[in-house]
């Protein structure tokens, strides 16, 4: 059973080569209208969105994002923030009694709205003909990040999209395949897989080489460092 969304959902692959070519206005605004119509908690809208338009900020970006030049070339560049901070002052600012900081939940929470808009983002830009690829390291580096985005309390990157018009050559790139849907979805339960299954998905040699080349790599240490500062300063009092 398929339709022209599922079509769009079954075929995308990340695109990390783009012509030179432009996001016209016009096509910027239907995919940010189309993020901000994302499921969303409460219809609170949790998040923020950066539209990075700076080529030097760009630039920068692809340095501390693990150093993909790419991302400097993109000609589009998203970053989705979580954000507590507008509804804390909110609640301030409208007399709300004893109001806490916001706490883990809200963090988690918001983060789920934040990359909710972004892969929103992403299949309205698919449909317009543009291509994207995430970039999670956009977790990495928080103090440097927090300064060049100018974030402050209870604000933070959860995920960056860029985008672009793709060359030829990545339209035509392999997709790549995705794990069997067995190994993934269970019904009502969770289960650990079997011995058996456990090495029917995933080659022991190409495990270790994924182990290597992300689970322990630099950019993996440092994106967990990050992390664990991010949640510092979520949980410390604003200023």
């Amino acid at each position: 059973m398929t339709n022209e969304t599922i079509r769009l959902l079954m075929e995308r692959k990340s695109m990390r080569v783009f012509e030179e070519k432009e996001v016209p206005e016009e096509v910027k605004d239907t995919i940010l209208n189309a993020a901000m119509r994302a499921p969303t908690a409460g219809n609170s809208m949790l998040y923020s969105i950066l539209d990075i338009t700076d080529q030097a900020l760009k630039d920068q970006l692809a340095v501390t994002c693990d150093h993909q030049p790419f991302i400097a070339t993109a000609p589009m560049v998203l970053v989705f923030l979580t954000d507590y901070r507008r509804w804390y002052r909110k609640f301030k600012q409208a007399g709300c009694e004893n109001v806490p900081a916001p706490r883990m939940g809200d963090l988690l929470l918001a983060a789920n709205d934040a990359v909710i808009a972004a892969h929103t983002a992403c299949i309205a830009a698919d449909s317009l003909g543009l291509g994207s690829c995430y970039i999670g390291d956009v977790l990495e580096q928080w103090e440097t990040h927090r300064e060049i985005l100018h974030l402050p309390q209870y604000v933070a990157p959860i995920s960056m999209l860029v985008l672009g018009y793709p060359t030829q050559q990545q339209k035509e790139r392999k997709q790549l395949s995705r794990f069997p849907k067995e190994m993934i979805v269970f019904e009502n339960h969770y289960r650990d897989l079997t011995e058996e299954e456990l090495q029917s998905f995933y080659d022991n040699d190409r495990a270790k080489a994924f182990y290597e080349r992300k689970y322990i790599s630099d950019f993996s240490v440092e994106m967990s460092r990050s992390a664990e500062e991010i949640v510092k300063n979520w949980k410390g009092k604003m200023s």
